[in-house]
């Protein structure tokens, strides 16, 4: 027997009052952080085209520092029940990054390379969480991969154009995912991982907040980008 259903009803209705995707609710909340980072002055110049390929460089080099915080932990973090099923083979980009760099530098590439300040303190936090909170490396591990399989794309075109790189070849090989035929399919099946994340709320609510903190501590390594490459008047 169907149950019969009031007059005006939407099936809408009952929807509104469902709790949204954990995955829907660390996009929307750290939207504003996410838009700060990318409207940042030296990501603006740079996909603008209005930057040299030296600028390019040295955000690749920063990069290199914080990849190598998050796929140091990868190993140790594998079997966390947490974290563990977040790592994934086909999203390193160490490998990648090392191509790039000796590309953009030669083979002595990282002789007395450095992070800068803001780097050094991201990358910190990255292997903090590794070590005391996996749930706070899923924030990170979030911010970044995503981030690299979507907007990247669009740093890569740009790079290809601005600095005459072979399509997706040496010097912008970290934006391409070789391994993963189906970018839009991963998306999907990342953020099912994140819906289904084994933690309380109140431990969603720290995830959150360390989303926040990512996109903050890589807006501070655009804001140091960005004084050492002003654009020029």
């Amino acid at each position: 027997m169907r149950l019969s259903r009031p007059p005006g009803f939407r099936r809408s209705s009952l929807d509104a009052s469902a709790p949204a995707p954990f995955s829907t609710l660390i996009r929307t909340a750290s939207h504003e952080q996410h838009a700060e980072a990318e409207n940042s002055s030296f990501m603006s110049d740079m996909l603008g085209g209005r930057l040299g390929v030296a600028a390019y460089r040295r955000y690749t080099e920063q990069l290199w520092f914080v990849y190598r915080a998050l796929e140091s932990a990868s190993g140790a973090l594998a079997a966390d029940p947490v974290a563990g099923p977040f790592i994934r083979p086909e999203l390193a980009r160490t490998p990648q990054l090392a191509r790039d760099l000796a590309h953009l530098g030669g083979p002595r590439w990282d002789a007395g390379l450095e992070p800068l300040p803001a780097t050094a303190a991201y990358a910190a936090r990255i292997a903090e969480c590794a070590r005391t909170w996996p749930a706070g490396y899923v924030a990170h591990h979030y911010t970044r991969y995503l981030g690299d399989l979507s907007g990247g794309q669009i740093i890569r075109g740009t790079a290809e154009r601005t600095w005459g790189f072979a399509r997706k070849g040496d010097g912008v090989r970290f934006y391409v995912f070789e391994r993963i035929g189906n970018p839009a399919a991963f998306k999907r099946e990342y953020r099912a991982l994140l819906d289904a994340l084994p933690v309380d709320e109140l431990e969603k609510q720290r995830v959150v907040e360390e989303c926040r903190r990512a996109f903050a501590l890589n807006t501070a390594v655009f804001h140091e980008l960005g004084r050492q490459f002003p654009l020029s008047a």
